[in-house]
């Protein structure tokens, strides 16, 4: 249940300046975990308040203010808050006032040296803390022993965020010496700190005593294959990991070829997430044989991964054992004609999947029939980009046919760009057929960066087909030109929808 207070000035009086406290409960979400049972609220956010450098002192003076007033606070949020910089000591030394906080995050709030002392201080007056988010806060890295070496062993830290602190070696040690005193930690991202590659070693270890862990999140972490092989050794112990992220880690190429066993071990796994890891030939062929074995499988991310291209046909057409699969990114993989064709025929098997990215791969122009035919059995999917995949004419008319088939019924989501070899006719016979997708609400047709075309007549027949659609709000058309009369006919379509939907035509026009 929101709530609201205002202070109302007494009469004849001059009005006093607005206060950071009457900002914050005027624009802040202020819910009771409960809603009725008591009067207190239990959750603040306040985020992405900026007070001018004059306010900044006074800002932090009134959040001071407002803590006393919440004993029963249980979220904390202020995040992406400048004026936190500096002045975070005077707010932690009211958090005994609020000893049952639940949830505190402080992200990129660019906390200093001292701001993350403080904290470190005020972490003992807060005993229930569940959640900690300090990500994007840069000073975090080096100095996180300040803030965490006072956790005790069956702390109740369910979540810790730690995204780019840069974060160094020696606290990626840190970290592993810590994961077993936070036996209830549920959620680990460490991501974009590319320096605890170096200390995965401790971090594995540590992770052994975490078997409730859901989320592990280590994008962008300096990654090698050797940490393959460690991580491999830890995945039996966290048999309740439903999302795992390994992306971004370039180095990580070859380390799944006699390294991947142990990840079948994760039954629960529902996000597997590998893209841009420079997988190897060999790795795909590891993979191959335990991917199919995450019966609960149901976001997998393999994007980016351009040697995997001429040998994913055997994973590509075993994915048919995942029943569950409901988002599927395979862009910029560079697959080949009989990749792709097994993974059209594995498709037909996946009847949940909402999400498909095929961009960057040309051999789908040409071929596109091999998937829409079996798109009749994909009535759930909602997302479809095929982004610079060499489109022809024909593939765009065979996917008019399939959209007034209505196969397509749930699409929310089509991304056509990049495919400048369409011809004007089928982009005729595609713009006087997507009034049928009548959940649309993003469609997009933009031109490569490097050419630009005049618009055909087709353009009235988008129109005509737009105008039906309820839903959609974005369509993309950068470096298509319009002609004086066609942009005539877009400002009469505007105004008569009152600009609900936006027409992306680049900085030309």
């Amino acid at each position: 249940m929101s709530q609201t207070r205002k202070q109302n000035s007494s009469n004849g009086e001059t009005k006093p300046r607005t206060s950071f406290v009457n900002k914050f409960f005027r624009g802040s979400k202020l819910t009771n975990s409960k809603a009725g049972s008591r009067k207190e609220t239990n959750d603040l956010e306040t985020t992405n308040f900026q007070p001018s450098n004059d306010a900044k002192e006074t800002t932090t003076l009134d959040t001071v203010a407002l803590l006393p007033l919440l004993p029963d606070l249980e979220t904390l949020d202020i995040s992406w808050n400048d004026f936190v910089s500096g002045t975070l000591r005077s707010i932690t030394q009211q958090m005994h006032l609020v000893s049952k906080l639940k949830i505190l995050r402080l992200g990129s709030c660019r906390l200093t040296t001292d701001d993350v002392r403080a904290l470190g201080e005020a972490l003992e007056a807060i005993p229930e803390l569940e959640e900690l988010s300090l990500s994007w806060n840069s000073r975090v890295g080096g100095n996180l022993p300040l803030i965490l070496q006072k956790f005790q062993k069956g702390s109740k830290i369910r979540t810790l965020e730690l995204v780019d602190c840069d974060l160094t070696s020696e606290d990626g040690t840190f970290v592993g010496d810590l994961l077993p005193m936070m036996q209830n930690l549920e959620v680990l991202d460490l991501s974009i700190n590319r320096n605890i590659g170096a200390s995965l070693n401790s971090i594995a270890q540590g992770l052994r005593s975490t078997s409730n862990l859901k989320v592990l999140k280590l994008h962008s972490c300096g990654l090698s294959q050797d940490s393959v092989r460690l991580l491999d050794a830890v995945f039996r112990y966290l048999c309740e990991l439903k999302n795992l992220d390994l992306s971004c880690n370039k180095e990580l190429g070859g380390g799944f070829e006699d390294s991947s066993a142990q990840l079948a071990a994760l039954e629960h796994l529902e996000v597997l997430d590998l893209h841009q890891c420079s997988l190897t030939a060999a790795d795909v062929a590891s993979l191959t044989q335990v991917i199919p074995l995450l019966s609960s499988l149901q976001e997998l991310d393999l994007s980016a991964n351009r040697k995997m291209g001429s040998s994913s046909e055997n994973l590509l057409s075993r994915l048919r054992f995942l029943p569950a699969l409901r988002s599927l990114l395979v862009n910029g993989c560079a697959l080949e004609s009989e990749t792709f064709a097994a993974l059209a025929e594995a498709s037909a098997y996946l009847p949940a999947l909402e999400i498909v990215d095929l961009s960057w791969n040309k051999c789908v122009g040409g071929n596109l029939k091999l998937l829409l035919e079996m798109l009749k059995f994909l009535a759930a999917l909602r997302v479809l980009r095929l982004s610079s995949c060499a489109l022809v004419t024909e593939d765009v008319a065979l996917l008019a046919s399939v959209i007034q088939a209505g196969h397509l019924a749930k699409l929310q989501k089509l991304d056509l760009s990049y495919n400048d070899s369409i011809c004007d006719a089928g982009w005729a016979i595609f713009c006087q057929n997507v009034g049928f997708l009548k959940e649309l609400s993003e469609l997009d047709i933009s031109l490569r960066p490097s050419t630009s075309r005049d618009c055909g007549r087709w353009f009235r027949h988008l129109l005509r087909a737009v105008s039906k659609l309820s839903k959609i709000t974005e369509i993309g058309m950068k470096r298509w030109i319009l002609p004086t009369s066609q942009e005539e006919e877009l400002e009469h379509f505007q105004q008569d929808h009152r600009g609900s939907i936006h027409f992306d035509l680049g900085e030309g026009q």
